[in-house]
């Protein structure tokens, strides 16, 4: 059962400060409709740049009940961002099923998919029996199968989180599609900065793209004049980084991969945006940029007894 369409404004629909681009949430303060280039990420929701700077002091602060973000398909809420972390989990059941790193139902859900992850996960070159497998051996896949692979449910658990605090607060800025190019992109700017570092290691995780949905937040406050250490996002990355220096078993390429290639994308995004180019420009190039680090990557793992940053 569907739900009646019900005509809108088309002035309802536009940013207050820029006429010309269309805004999809609602400032939590003074209640005005903003676009990507106004939000600013509150403790909850967004604020516009007037109240960030105190500008609507003197507004009347009447209390209004704003509706919910709808996509074009009728679901609230950030529907790529859900898919994704629907994908990871369902990935991960599957290779508990098909067998982790153990007997009991403790190992394989502490260990992850044993199978699943030495035919699917990030590896620039391998042997098992004698067949050789990975990148290099034509399995370009593996840059992208990699990011929904996870050494075990803590490991799932942790990345989920982060993917979902950052996700929904990315994707309702630059909409579902741009996320979709700046999610995949810093995902296979993680592969590219593990097989930069360190090809021949076993890898897996969403950690990459992560990081990079991490760095692609803090541009956005940045490049507004917002303080990422107000807001609890520089925190968040400099405990994210201690953790990446300081415990062994770490892809620091892939953490760091992901983190400058989710910095790349979103400053192209929002440059972009701000010198007004066309839309579609700013939504294609985060998926253009992240086939050129799947290149590099490919290019890379070809170089595995060698590697470039070993």
């Amino acid at each position: 059962m569907t739900e009646p369409l019900v005509p809108i404004d088309p002035e309802e629909e536009v940013c207050h400060r820029h006429p010309e681009n269309r805004a999809g949430v609602r400032c939590q303060r003074c209640d005005r409709r903003i676009c990507a280039l106004c939000m600013n990420t509150a403790s909850v929701g967004f604020h516009c740049p007037d109240c960030v700077a105190g500008g609507s002091k003197n507004r009347n602060r009447e209390i209004r009940v704003s509706r919910p973000v709808r996509t074009v398909s009728g679901v609230d809420g950030p529907p790529v961002t859900v898919l994704i972390v629907a994908m990871n989990v369902a990935v991960f059941v599957v290779g508990v099923a098909l067998g982790g790193g153990g007997g009991s139902a403790y190992d394989r859900f502490a260990s992850g998919g044993g199978r699943l992850t030495l035919d699917h996960g990030l590896l620039a070159i391998g042997r098992v029996g004698r067949d050789f497998i990975g990148v290099a051996e034509g399995e370009w896949a593996r840059l992208i199968t990699g990011g929904f692979l996870h050494a075990g449910l803590l490991h799932l658990l942790v990345n989920m989180f982060l993917l979902w605090m950052l996700g929904r607060h990315l994707e309702v800025q630059h909409g579902s599609l741009r996320f979709a190019g700046l999610y995949f992109g810093s995902l296979l700017a993680g592969s590219l900065g593990v097989m930069l570092r360190d090809p021949q290691a076993l890898t897996v995780g969403a950690s990459g793209a992560v990081y990079g949905l991490m760095a692609a937040l803090v541009v956005h406050q940045l490049r507004r004049r917002i303080s990422v250490w107000s807001s609890g996002l520089g925190g968040l990355l400099l405990i994210n980084l201690v953790f990446t220096f300081g415990r062994p078993g770490i892809s620091i390429g892939g953490h760091l991969g992901g983190l400058i290639g989710g910095a790349l994308l979103a400053w192209l995004v929002d440059v972009t945006d701000a010198r007004r180019l066309p839309r579609a420009l700013g939504t294609l190039l985060p998926f253009l940029v992240g086939l050129v680090f799947a290149v590099a990557a490919i290019w890379a793992a070809g170089r595995w007894w060698d590697p470039v940053l070993g």
